[in-house]
């Protein structure tokens, strides 16, 4: 029980990065590294109490320098997609690297799941770990010097909570996530297409293209292939003739969430493995979320000689709507200078026969 840490490697610059293992009373525990504020392990019961590691990931930490899929990443400072790689905002331009077609992708191609973070506090009591780094103003092109923090903490119930809090000097976007790929069957099992989903969501936001950018509208799921609001598998309907999944390959779309208000914490999306009976509900304060289903992941070598292919892991990336800083009608990632930003998201482990 509690927090412990050990060298997990050194970067290739030849610096050395920490690990920090998190364990409850139950054996189960969450393990997160300094480089990238990245979470690298999540091993919990079955129901036959076997523990089981549910997030894809790297035994490498050099791995994790390369990293294309995002493996655990934390991302900031602003998450998903801005089309052309810029925005406006209070009359200035600001212009971001294209690092995926025409657009910005998770704010990189050195985002904050490439950075060396500082290890701020560590909380043996709430089996918790803060991070925090200063990024500098103008760094990849965002404005204002933002202080930011990423608050892991796994409680005795299995569920993994992450807090984010930042500060900018100046106005600008601040959008965080998490970029784990979860496997409730255990990570190198195989595909998730007969794991059970339910999105509580009535409402996505439709993609222009193969780009992946959001059209501005909003769409019911009811009658489409998009509908989660009841429990399915994910493979279900995933290779529709619908134009949508053609476009991304498969589920790589955001979703509105039910019942969002600033502040207010609810269970957005639950998971199931019917082969380990391991449940996870997905609670967070966020008005939207990313049900990406991992349709480019391709011969990544990954944990225990795993090798993990298309649709091994599923992504519930919490957030505004992609391109929120361009469309006025989504949730603007637009904070003031000196106001505080804070996000909230929980992942909440249990069994079901």
């Amino acid at each position: 029980m509690g927090v412990s840490e050990r060298k997990f490697g050194d970067l290739s610059s030849g610096e050395p990065v920490r690990i920090f293992h998190l364990e409850n009373e139950s054996g189960a525990y969450a393990e997160v590294m300094e480089y990238g504020a990245i979470l690298v392990k999540l091993c919990v019961p079955d129901r036959d109490g076997k523990l089981t590691d549910v997030v894809l990931g790297y035994d490498d930490v050099k791995q994790y320098e390369e990293n294309g899929c995002f493996f655990g990443a934390t991302v900031g400072r602003s998450g998903n997609r801005i089309a052309g790689a810029k925005f406006t905002i209070y009359g200035k331009e600001v212009r971001l690297a294209q690092n995926e077609n025409d657009n910005n992708l998770h704010s990189g191609p050195d985002g904050f799941e490439k950075k060396l973070w500082n290890v701020r506090d560590i909380d043996e009591d709430k089996n918790s770990v803060t991070f925090s780094r200063i990024s500098p103003d103008g760094e990849n092109g965002f404005p204002g010097e933002f202080q930011v923090s990423v608050k892991y903490e796994f409680t005795s119930e299995n569920e993994l909570r992450i807090y984010y809090r930042g500060i900018s000097d100046q106005a600008t976007a601040a959008n965080m996530t998490n970029h784990s790929y979860f496997n409730l069957a255990g990570e190198g099992s195989g595909n998730v297409l007969d794991q059970y989903l339910t999105i509580h969501a009535k409402t996505y936001t439709p993609v222009k293209d193969s780009h992946s950018i959001p059209t501005g509208d909003y769409a019911a799921v009811e009658g489409t292939p998009m509908d989660f609001t009841k429990a399915k598998k994910i493979g279900a309907e995933i290779e529709a003739d619908f134009d949508q999944l053609k476009y991304t390959g498969g589920y790589d779309h955001n979703y509105v969430t039910d019942n969002y208000a600033k502040g207010n914490c609810r269970t957005i999306a639950s998971a199931w493995s019917e082969a380990t009976g391991i449940t996870m509900d997905a609670v967070s304060d966020c008005p939207c979320v990313q049900f990406y289903a991992g349709n480019f992941v391709e011969g990544e070598r990954g944990k225990n000689g795993h090798v993990y292919n298309k649709r091994d892991g599923f992504c519930l990336e919490t957030q505004v709507e992609p391109n929120a800083v361009n469309v006025e009608e989504f949730h603007s990632p637009i904070i003031e200078a000196g106001e505080v930003y804070t996000s909230f998201t929980a992942y909440r482990f249990g069994v079901r026969g």
